[in-house]
């Protein structure tokens, strides 16, 4: 498991966009986000670069 911080979520709106975008990448198994924590917890063996840039294109910063 790997939790990255993630700016910009305000709501669970956010949160199912973030984790929307996170499903549609390779290796990941699952992703929980928490916009009150601002991060997300990612399980699986997906590349990190992917999950980064799968989390900016979906509108908010990753922590790098």
């Amino acid at each position: 498991m790997t939790t990255i911080d993630v700016d910009g979520m305000a709501c669970t709106g956010c949160e199912t966009t973030v984790e929307d975008a996170l499903a549609d990448v390779p290796g990941v198994e699952s992703a929980e986000a928490d916009h009150e924590a601002g991060a997300v917890r990612v399980e699986g063996d997906a590349d990190p670069d992917a999950v980064t840039a799968a989390i900016d294109e979906a509108g908010y910063e990753p922590e790098r």
